[in-house]
């Protein structure tokens, strides 16, 4: 029994010591440095050339009959894309927010084991919501005045009626809707995109890089033909699309160079870094999991031509588990 209590003892510091990740390992050799330098500089260039080509897929409408926003397949696209950043937020940012905020270097923080990162992603998916209510009801309440106080004119009454029941006052609208969802959608994406691109960036391991570049090609690419898709219906000038489709494009390569800049002071194990890279995740899901549902997948599964064709819904449903399957199967990587 004595010599069993001894080995338990001696073998005890071991286990503690094999379980601590919160030491920073600052003693790896220089050629896996200059090596994994090797691989982040072609991520850049893989990821930059993915990210643009999956942006512009969708704009690629006023060339290409096929891709036009009212054609079936610029549709079933929509889906494939819907179900890609659904399966971001659950598979990929939502982990990665737990496992930062849940990280055993962060056991005397405040919170316990109160499950910070559900929280924070609930937040930011009912200020979402809310925002958007609010925007669309002030455009709305501005479209309505507009509309009372050209009716005081009697001349320009019959214009009025006309427009509305050609349907443009509703067309501008699903236009201002369709502008603002582009616009809070990129900004999920850029701020997971930026975090995933310091954690590559910062990484000095060539064996964890390697599958990531592929990993991360393929994410951004399905990732951006899902924004293309929105920016594409919100009829953006011309200026608004180049800005949006080049921000998301540039967005995880100005984080990979970032993570290079910091890598030989970086701690990914600091408290701060944990915090910030937990809350951001977890922000991130929360935006992508609600704009994959209700502004993408509920919008589109309502409108008409879907309704009308079980044909065209029985193809949705498999785009959609495509998309989800696509990125689901990649996160054994990324």
């Amino acid at each position: 029994m004595n010599v069993k209590v001894l080995c338990l003892l001696f073998l005890l510091p071991i286990c503690i010591h094999a379980e601590c990740t919160c030491e920073d390992s600052g003693n790896l050799n220089k050629s896996n440095k200059t090596q994994a330098l090797k691989f982040k500089l072609i991520a850049i260039a893989s990821i930059l050339v993915a990210g643009a080509l999956g942006v512009c897929i969708p704009l690629f409408g006023k060339m290409f009959k096929s891709f036009s926003t009212e054609s079936d397949f610029f549709l079933l696209v929509k889906f494939f894309a819907a179900g890609v950043i659904l399966a971001t937020g659950f598979v990929h940012v939502f982990p990665d927010a737990n496992e930062s905020l849940e990280n055993p270097c962060l056991s005397d923080t405040a919170w316990g084991d109160f499950p910070l990162a559900n929280f924070v992603a609930m937040l930011a998916a009912v200020t979402v919501m809310m925002v958007e209510t609010m925007v669309t009801s002030y455009y709305n309440n501005r479209k309505v005045e507009a509309v009372d106080g050209d009716e005081e004119k009697p001349e320009d009454q019959m214009h009025v009626h006309t427009h509305t029941e050609n349907g443009h006052a509703h067309g501008s609208l699903e236009v201002r809707n369709n502008k603002i969802i582009s616009v809070v959608l990129e900004i999920g994406i850029i701020t997971h995109s930026v975090i995933i691109g310091i954690s590559l960036g910062v990484s000095v391991h060539p064996e964890t890089i390697k599958p990531l570049i592929v990993a991360l090609s393929f994410h951004q690419m399905f990732e951006g033909m899902g924004l293309g898709s929105c920016i594409t219906e919100a009829k953006f000038k011309g200026w608004k699309v180049a800005t949006m489709s080049i921000l998301f494009s540039l967005t995880t390569p100005i984080g990979i160079a970032i993570g290079i800049g910091i890598s030989n002071t970086y701690d990914e194990n600091s408290h701060l870094a944990l915090i910030l890279q937990g809350i951001f995740n977890a922000l991130s899901a929360g935006i992508l999991i609600y704009m994959a549902l209700v502004d993408l997948l509920a919008m589109d599964f309502m409108k008409s031509k879907v309704q009308k064709s079980f044909k065209l819904q029985f193809r949705a449903f498999i785009l959609i588990l495509l998309g989800l399957g696509s990125m689901s199967l990649l996160a054994k990587w990324a």
